[in-house]
């Protein structure tokens, strides 16, 4: 099965004042038609910039694409003219954003908003747009969605604002859609009826899913492979029931524990020491490391990037023999 996207050592910068931000460095990942790709970590690994870079949506300057392809439909999106990628972007690739508050335009109606890719990519006439984007909002659970279509932002609770974002992601049934932390804004019931929903959609409509999320109870409900991401690069990627499994970097190990439902009652929560390193000023050798017990420090790499390698058929993570489970370095 040939790949919907098959993103290659994606490597984007930043910059600064400061200096240079390696926000992503050398990601590759493939998302196959049908698959739901999760991407996880926490805030700041690079996980959002990494998708936002295949459809031109970081800013340049300060931000920069230094290297990589990312290949769709035939195509290199990082390649492509502004002209071009815009005939793709919401058309062919979607993405629903974090906060949809600040993503729908609050001077707007929602059925305007909600049309505009039928206008602008189908070439469709209004009439005709408006009938769909009433069947669009049906079809994410809205109810007296023609009523709806005439209200704005400010009419619509979190989650229905959230089920616009998708429904206005889907209007043009797009090949692959990315789904950025969709979930984050909303309280635990409405999250669990997004997921539902959005695991629905990607049934029906036969679509590719990338899933962006600080979430690993959310990856384990939704996705089919998992991309652990820390510091910007890949730590540990592997099937979603493989990955739970059997986890292999400390960073992953540490990211489960971390899920409150798996703590026993009474017990302090369980939290990463440390805080993520800063991406202009990396430490040599393992970025985990500074995180590490100091025995495990002792074995971590401290002059060399630890290199991914496949640690089982389909499981790649670090080969750091500070944070990988049973060493892999010998």
């Amino acid at each position: 099965m040939s790949a919907v996207l098959d993103v290659k050592d994606l490597q984007v910068s930043f910059h600064t004042r400061n200096g240079v931000v390696r926000a992503v460095d050398k990601v590759s990942l493939k998302v196959e038609a049908g698959q739901t790709v999760g991407i996880v970590g926490e805030s700041g690994s690079g996980k959002s910039v990494t998708c936002y870079s295949l459809l031109g949506l970081i800013p340049s300057p300060p931000g920069k694409i230094e290297g990589g392809s990312a290949m769709f439909g035939g195509m290199d999106l990082l390649k492509l003219p502004e002209k071009e990628l815009q005939k793709v972007r919401g058309s062919r690739i979607s993405m629903i954003f974090q906060d949809p508050m600040t993503s729908l335009n609050p001077f707007l109606k929602i059925g305007t908003q909600l049309v505009e890719p039928l206008r602008l990519h189908k070439g469709m006439d209004k009439a005709a747009a408006w009938k769909q984007g009433i069947e669009a909002l049906k079809e994410v659970g809205i109810p007296e969605a023609a009523t709806r279509m005439d209200q704005y932002p400010h009419e619509f609770s979190g989650g229905m604002r959230q089920r616009v974002m998708i429904a206005m992601a889907l209007i043009t049934r797009p090949e692959l859609l990315i789904a950025d932390e969709p979930t984050t804004a909303l309280d635990v019931t409405i999250q669990q009826q997004v997921l539902d929903l959005i695991k629905d959609l990607q049934k029906r409509l036969g679509i590719a899913v990338v899933f962006i999320t600080h979430d690993l109870a959310v990856v384990h409900e939704v996705c089919d492979v998992v991309n652990v991401m820390y510091a910007g690069r890949l730590v540990e990627s592997a099937p979603a029931a493989e990955l739970f499994a059997h986890p292999r970097h400390a960073y992953t190990r540490a990211l489960m524990r971390s899920i409150p439902a798996l703590q026993k009652k009474g017990e302090p929560l369980y939290t990463i020491p440390g805080l993520p390193p800063d991406l202009s000023h990396l430490p040599a050798g393992c970025s985990f490391r500074p995180r590490q017990t100091p025995d495990r420090q002792l074995l971590c790499l401290r002059d060399q990037r630890p290199p991914l390698v496949e640690v089982s058929p389909g499981h790649w993570a670090q080969a750091c023999p500070g944070c990988v489970e049973g060493g892999i370095l010998s």
